[in-house]
């Protein structure tokens, strides 16, 4: 009954767009972009339009709608959920006249990715909807390859953490693992920073903004950088062994 229900609605597809570089969408992405009639994403800060919104720009067609939904850059639940709510909501209006949704966001769409909370919020008072989701190149792995190093090799362990919630786990994140991720690192840059000098991984550790973009940034050594003012989109890579080959300079 679900399936017959399903239907008369329209799709909910969660499309991962990369890193920043519209030429790294994924071919299966890129088509069911051009197929769908409603477009979502994530909308800017002020009148500047967001990251997804940016990379796909020019693969969408001129009869598409463009719906941005607005997901604040805050910690507060009550705020997020409400957030999440209303997109929601507003994702439903077209899914119930039988209209597909596609909604787009830079990197993966499972890795740490606002349409997670969408598809959830939108199944908890729909389940009957159906979702897709078409994965896409995630920001760590465009780093490692604007670094033009491995992300990993042979037996190393690899940790990935959301720096702003996780600062506390790094020390011993820096035990156990060879090498650590830190995802949009800028809050909390400073405390790592001391963090890394205590552990003498600084010359070991690298940072990243805005992987593949024209205005991308490399800094490869941290020593003499303890201040630096990044963006919100920086990845910091840190390699708490020396087992890759050829280290790199950048």
């Amino acid at each position: 009954m679900i399936n017959n229900l399903s239907q008369s609605f329209g799709q909910l597809y969660g499309i991962g767009v990369g890193p920043g570089d519209p030429e790294l969408i994924t071919l299966k992405g890129y088509h069911l972009l051009q197929q769908v009639p409603i477009v979502a994403f994530p909308s800017g800060i002020g009148e500047k339009p967001g990251i997804a919104e940016q990379i796909i720009t020019p693969w969408l067609k001129s009869d598409q709608l463009k719906l941005p939904l607005t997901f604040p850059y805050v910690q507060d639940e009550v705020i997020l959920h409400q957030a999440w709510q209303q997109a929601a909501e507003t994702v439903w209006l077209y899914l119930e006249q039988g209209q597909d949704v596609a909604f787009v966001c830079e990197g993966d769409v499972s890795f740490y990715s606002t349409f997670t909370y969408l598809a959830q919020t939108l199944k908890q008072f729909r389940p009957e909807v159906l979702v897709q989701t078409i994965p896409g190149i995630c920001s760590p792995l465009a780093a490692v390859a604007s670094l033009g190093i491995p992300l990993t090799i042979r037996d190393q362990k690899l940790a990935i953490l959301p720096a702003i919630y996780a600062i506390a786990d790094l020390e011993t994140t820096l035990h156990q693992a060879d090498v650590v991720v830190l995802m949009k690192v800028s809050s909390v840059y400073q405390q790592v920073w001391d963090v890394l000098q205590r552990f003498n991984l600084l010359e070991q550790t690298y940072i990243v903004e805005r992987a593949t973009l024209p205005n991308q940034v490399i800094y490869a050594g941290l020593s003499d950088r303890p201040h630096l003012r990044l963006s919100y989109f920086s990845i910091l890579i840190i390699k708490t062994t020396l087992a890759h080959t050829g280290k790199q300079t950048c």
